[in-house]
């Protein structure tokens, strides 16, 4: 009975995956700013590379200046039309507008804002010290909330798309990521918000929130090693999903698709929820 209920759910998200009327010429010349573009453990390089196949105009920012060169050469080569790259550090609060402004001057708008960088991850009790929990705030949210107010004018007048790339943590709570999870629910809660003031107020902005899971680059599982059991996902196919979901502007985009039945099984069945997540946490390893 278990098996078979589980097959018929995991046909079922498939189909929902799989329909969502993904048309690449879409991205064709469209303005992309891309932050978290290189560097970190995140999806940037992969989505740069993604979206410069795609032919569109891109802004590149990470912290990294050398790293972010070698990637705007790679999506040249890969036939991005422009492509241009800004190094800023989003710890800083000055950064975001430096950022967004740099862009407007280079694209003259933008058609996507692509909001991806990431203030690491902090495993064990250390990381909840109050210093520690204001810079990842600056980092995973206040940067974000900075760089959606000042690119939103442009992305009203193209009719554009924020894409906010997120993890399970803004999603489900989990032990010894305090902070950490606190910021990415923080998110969740604030663009949640801001579609429903969008709509209300008839601004057609479209807002994709994508919940990933554990991506496969060495400083990811780097990151973890011994805490979690979890195995990483492709970074490529990830950010493929991203790319996916913001172009159909949909609402939310589950990558792998399993992490949306763990987010629903937080509300229907907290108990088996609780237990699945042990399943990916070593225990012995955090405690020692």
């Amino acid at each position: 009975m278990k098996v078979l209920l589980l097959t018929g759910l995991g046909a079922l998200f498939s189909a929902y995956y799989w329909d969502d009327n993904f048309e690449p010429a879409r991205l064709q010349g469209a303005r992309v700013l891309l932050t978290g573009a290189a560097g970190g453990a995140g999806v940037g390089e992969e989505l740069a590379y993604h979206y410069a196949r795609l032919g569109s105009h891109l802004v590149l920012t990470a912290q990294a200046e050398a790293l972010l060169q070698k990637v705007v050469g790679n999506c040249r080569k890969l036939g991005a039309p422009k492509v241009f790259y800004i190094a800023a550090d989003m710890a800083s609060p000055e950064a975001p507008e430096r950022v967004v402004q740099f862009a407007l001057d280079k694209l003259g708008g933008l058609d996507y804002l692509v909001l991806n960088h990431l203030g690491g991850l902090p495993a064990g009790m250390q990381a909840r010290s109050a210093q520690a929990t204001h810079w990842l705030v600056q980092v995973n949210f206040l940067s974000y909330v900075q760089l959606t107010k000042l690119a939103l004018p442009s992305l009203t007048d193209s009719k554009g798309s924020l894409v906010v790339v997120s993890t399970l943590l803004g999603r489900v709570p989990v032990s010894f990521s305090t902070p950490y999870s606190a910021a990415k629910f923080a998110l969740d809660s604030f663009f949640g918000s801001l579609r429903r003031e969008l709509d209300v107020q008839d601004v057609n902005v479209a807002i994709t929130m994508c919940v990933l899971g554990l991506r496969d680059p060495a400083s990811t599982v780097e990151g973890v090693r011994g805490f979690m059991r979890a195995k990483a996902s492709p970074g490529p196919k990830a950010a493929l999903a991203v790319i996916r979901g913001g172009a159909t502007r949909a609402s939310c985009v589950f990558y792998p698709w399993r992490l949306h039945l763990l987010c629903l099984l937080r509300g229907w069945l907290p108990h088996p929820r609780a237990w699945f997540i042990r399943q990916d946490l070593n225990i012995s390893a955090v405690a020692a």
